[in-house]
């Protein structure tokens, strides 16, 4: 039911309708009937029961001025009994006897936690509206410093999850960008290289920023599923699994770089800080690279800093260079080829020893961290591939294969 109720609007008048039903329950649980003295025509004195609002009948003269209330009087002006009286009402809070009355002490109890109802329902409306009217003017832009960051708002998993593009190519083994032509133009003078100013971050003081907690359970999922086909396939490859990390140590890192790390990347450092070599056994990570701790993603990436710290040409775009400052490095192969992931589009590289950085690792595009997870996670379970690179199990040790197309 409450899936099915989602709109705010909704919500607030079902509240409203309890509250009105509770209200008039309590109301009408309260009335109570008024018995008055009337003399029959045999000189006896009974009561008869009349509404709470009808005046009292004097006691002199002896007999009514206006005559005896008939039967059909008594029963039309008789007053109803209180919902506290009906016997599946008394049966249920245990009234006693069938026909008895509830007593009086049994009436304030259930007056009081009717109240008390009442007053919780009136709470969660307040609370309801108040939250409506402070979040509902809120347009999804975070502004950190001088820099502003625009994000619609959307499902997490809708957001983060990619829809793997297989790239054009020309040949099998070519997996790079197509090069543009122009027919002709004059010769320009060679533009003056200039400093990388996102490797030059300014002293920042760290800062643990709050982790969506819909992107936790998103990447927690995904690293279940890879855990579970690590254990029972590649139980070598899963004792490489790094421990927890820590938020106060991203935040450090953060600074140092001057970078702000997407919410998939922290929360997957915040449930294994990388992987490590463990008996000989390649540290486990995605497309071929084992996975970085929060030190080596740092380390790499001042590294890669001091031997590239140059943006090439003006204006330069840092997703055609080699190496620009505001990428992550989170993975290594160990012979210079690192798997990257640019902290502007969250998107998923790789740079190569051979001086070029694509954005269509194994010939197909990675929107997110958590898009790798979730490919990983698809390829291991039903034997697929993400573009050319295929997961397998080698002498229960992950081995990432290079597929051969045609």
């Amino acid at each position: 039911m409450r899936r099915l109720i989602t709109l705010r609007g909704l919500w607030l008048v079902l509240a409203a309708t309890v509250v009105a039903a509770t209200v008039a329950v309590i109301v009408r649980s309260r009335r109570r009937s008024t018995r008055w003295p009337v003399v029959q025509p045999d000189g006896a004195a009974s009561e008869v029961s009349f509404p709470a609002q009808v005046e009292p009948v004097a006691q002199w003269p002896p007999a009514p001025i206006l005559g005896t209330p008939t039967a059909e009087d008594l029963e039309r002006y008789a007053a109803e009994p209180s919902v506290f009286d009906r016997p599946a009402v008394k049966m249920f809070f245990g009234g006693g006897q069938k026909g008895e009355p509830l007593d009086e002490a049994t009436r304030r109890r259930l007056t009081r936690w009717g109240i008390a109802g009442l007053a919780l329902c009136l709470l969660v409306v307040g609370s309801q509206a108040l939250e409506f009217v402070t979040f509902s003017k809120d347009d999804g832009v975070e502004t950190i410093g001088e820099i502003s960051y625009q994000e619609e708002p959307c499902d997490i998993e809708r957001c983060l999850v990619a829809e793997y593009e297989q790239a054009p190519t020309p040949d099998d083994n070519d997996y790079s960008e197509p090069a543009q032509y122009v027919e002709r133009q004059e010769p320009v003078p060679a533009a003056q290289p200039s400093l990388d100013a996102d490797c030059r971050p300014e002293n920042r003081t760290p800062r643990v920023r709050k982790l969506d907690a819909k992107a936790t359970r998103a990447v927690n999922r995904q690293w279940q599923r890879i855990e579970a086909w690590l254990k029972a396939h590649a139980p070598r490859s899963y004792r490489t699994l790094g421990k927890p990390g820590k938020a106060e140590s991203i935040a450090a890192a953060e600074a140092q770089m001057g970078l702000r790390f997407p919410d998939d990347l922290r929360a997957s450092l915040l449930r294994h800080d990388g992987a490590a070599v463990v008996d000989d056994t390649s540290p486990f990570g995605f497309l071929g690279n084992g996975n970085l701790n929060l030190q080596g993603i740092r380390d790499t990436w001042r590294r890669l800093c001091e031997m590239d710290d140059e943006d090439e040409g003006e204006p330069a775009d840092p997703r055609s260079e080699w190496w620009d400052g505001r990428m992550l490095p989170f993975g290594s192969d160990g012979v210079g080829n690192r798997l990257v992931i640019d902290s502007v589009k969250r998107d998923v590289g790789e740079t190569d020893h051979e001086g070029s950085m694509s954005f269509m690792p194994g010939g197909v595009r990675i929107r997110s961290y958590y898009a790798l997870l979730k490919a990983t996670a698809d390829a291991m379970e039903n034997g697929g591939s993400i573009g050319y690179w295929k997961p397998r199990t080698v002498a229960d040790e992950l081995d990432w294969d290079i597929r051969r197309r045609g």
